[in-house]
């Protein structure tokens, strides 16, 4: 609560106002963006998919015997096709949302009741220990869904290298990575004609009030989706539509008709750009999947110490 208090204070005091995205993912929030992965427009999850679907038998050949760890596991559907294909000797799913990571591990056990299943609740930005159980294992790391897109690529990098550092020096990682493409199909992903990425967006606002004894006005806010050419990425806002004044915690805060806060990006890399990002993270990729070319699954392996950047 104390990060979750600070960096909320913190960035609604900048300028521009921006909050880290990982704080969407309460139960509440977790629970909305599994709601987004169905979607009509958001392309990501079903591409995704379809690569899992037609190449985890490829996949599974290079990771025999393995602890498969995933970051950021959510619900862990995509996860099941790999699973089934690999056979993994442990499964470990990492996830912010303790009480959405319980029930998901819970129904693991059930639907997978030879696989050992060790959550652990715990931000992925961070330093993570992995359970002991698994430690003489290898490993492979699940970085699905374009995640690593939310971090801006200094960010990214160091991400990277973290899990280097903790998957170990044989490891490998399997991580997914969106495509640049037509901007309206970008655009459309992030704000659907349903309204569930809005929903997803001003929870965010909603949680500060319910955590932080926020007064903020949900409905002086709007939730945009808009395409930054110059750093190839979609970024979230949320737009203030009329002047209005708040608290959080206690402390006072006023906004301008307009004025935005920054809550999310999702960069978006080509096939060469994606491998640069990789090698600089310590990584070097092995096998690609990216059927039509909208979006990638690569098979990387652990780069050496002496020759990682």
């Amino acid at each position: 609560m104390s990060d979750f208090r600070g960096d909320v204070l913190a960035g609604l005091a900048a300028r521009p106002r921006a909050i880290p995205a990982r704080y969407f993912y309460d139960d509440q929030g977790s629970a909305i963006f599994e709601e987004i992965t169905r979607i009509p427009e958001y392309y990501p999850t079903r591409a995704e998919q379809a690569l899992l679907d037609a190449h985890a038998g490829e996949m599974a050949l290079a990771c025999s015997g393995c602890a498969i760890v995933e970051y950021g596991s959510g619900a862990s559907v995509k996860t099941r096709t790999l699973l089934r294909a690999v056979a993994p000797a442990a499964y470990v799913p990492i996830d912010i949302s303790g009480d959405f990571l319980r029930a998901t591990a819970d129904a693991l056990r059930a639907d997978f009741p030879d696989m050992p299943v060790y959550p652990v609740e715990a931000d992925f930005s961070d330093a993570i220990a992995l359970p002991p159980e698994i430690a003489d294992l290898p490993k492979l790391g699940f970085f699905p869904g374009s995640t690593i897109g939310n971090l801006v690529p200094a960010d990214a990098v160091d991400l990277l290298r973290r899990m280097r550092v903790t998957l170990g020096e044989d490891s490998r990682l399997l991580i997914g990575m969106d495509r640049v493409k037509d901007v309206g199909t970008l655009v459309r992903a992030y704000d659907d004609a349903a309204g569930v990425t809005s929903r997803f967006n001003l929870n965010l606002l909603a949680r500060i009030n319910r955590e932080l004894d926020g007064t903020i006005p949900l409905g002086a806010f709007a939730h945009e989706a808009r395409w930054n050419d110059d750093l190839s990425r979609i970024e979230m806002h949320l737009r203030c539509e009329a002047d209005v004044a708040f608290t959080v915690a206690g402390k006072d805060f006023a906004m301008a008709a307009c004025e935005t806060i920054h809550t999310e990006n999702s960069h978006k890399y080509s096939a060469r750009a994606g491998r640069l990002l990789l090698a600089a993270g310590g990584w070097t990729v092995v096998g690609e999947w990216a059927g039509d070319g909208a979006f990638a699954l690569s098979l990387c392996e652990a780069r050496p110490a002496s020759t990682a950047p």
